[in-house]
């Protein structure tokens, strides 16, 4: 027989789901079976499957020793440690901050936030963090968790849930526009005025793989509001340096709002001029979209206070800037 306590990090979810995820081989016919052979109880005693289990319930699980293992065999991920060189793991330099809520990192171009954004094993950000966070994090079905992404070879802040309760909020907050983001971009020429705000519909290519997956749609789109100010022009002659700020968070947002205003992000290879990329990478060694994610402003989960973080730029975007 197995025994949990359920805390904040496995409340409110129905009974079934939370088996499910503790028992991650188990079918879902064996689950219900389970549940109504009386092979699980709550506090004691038999409840339906749609249960919504509450922090300090006791769950009791009538199985045995072989059959639990098998049923949750590969649950825990191998450490990054013993996959390959130490340079897979998280990098304590590109811890922005952390504390018993939230961790927030200065993401690397180059990696993935998430696998299932490419349905590929290449290493990936969320991977990293659950690495580092290792035995330091306990939970019985909650895994540290993205409350945002942000593009393969953009680089700069994502922050991720170390609790459920302060997942749920700071998706909450996302949803509702109270989280600010902050992007830095080098592009291709000058916007027409040192401030605007570009107000194109973003509509996404079904089946679009090599090909533009977001494009301009006035008519059919989404809404999509981009804030942006320039900072510093002509830099090598013919970049700018434009802070953006999403009122709406969409799929490629800034890129494309960019595009559409004829200064593409320096590098971008969808959306963005491929002889000034050829050129930039032959001059400068620009090898992606030279996009950051530089500050991010919202309310603590826990402080209910307003906070806000800043990531420094990589190597490569200040090198262009003259930074380093």
């Amino acid at each position: 027989m197995k025994q949990f306590t359920i805390t904040s990090n496995d409340a409110n979810q129905r009974l079934d789901k939370f088996l499910k995820k503790l028992l991650p081989n188990a079918a879902l016919s064996l689950i219900y079976k389970l549940n109504r052979k009386n092979a699980v109880k709550v506090n004691r005693k038999r409840e339906d499957n749609e249960y919504k289990i509450q922090e300090w319930d006791s769950i009791e699980l009538f199985v045995k020793d072989e059959e639990y293992a098998t049923l949750t065999v590969n649950k825990v991920p191998v450490p990054l440690k013993s996959a390959g060189t130490s340079k897979q793991r998280l990098d304590q330099k590109d811890i922005i901050h952390e504390d018993g809520e939230i961790l927030i990192v200065n993401k690397n171009p180059g990696t993935i936030v998430h696998p299932g954004d490419f349905k590929t094993t290449d290493l990936s950000l969320i991977a990293q963090v659950q690495d580092y966070l290792g035995e330091n994090f306990s939970s019985l079905t909650f895994k540290p968790s993205l409350i945002h992404r942000i593009d393969k070879d953009t680089s700069g802040i994502v922050m991720i849930a170390k609790t459920k309760p302060s997942l749920d909020f700071m998706l909450n907050a996302l949803q509702s526009n109270k989280i600010e983001k902050v992007y830095l971009a080098v592009c291709l020429g000058t916007p027409p005025e040192t401030r605007g705000v570009i107000r194109r519909k973003l509509r996404r290519l079904e089946n679009a793989e090599r090909e533009n997956k977001i494009i301009i749609d006035d008519e059919g789109g989404q809404t999509a509001v981009t804030h942006y100010k320039v900072l510093e022009t002509g830099i090598h002659g013919k970049y700018s340096l434009v802070e953006c700020v999403l009122e709406t968070g969409r799929m490629h947002q800034i890129r494309v709002h960019l595009a559409s205003i004829g200064c593409p992000v320096l590098g971008d290879t969808t959306y963005g001029n491929k002889q000034e990329n050829a050129f930039a990478k032959r001059m400068y060694g620009v090898g992606r979209q030279l996009l950051h994610a530089s500050r991010i402003s919202f309310v603590h989960p826990s402080k209910k206070t307003p906070v806000t973080y800043t990531a420094k730029l990589k190597e490569d975007m200040a090198g262009l800037l003259g930074r380093n």
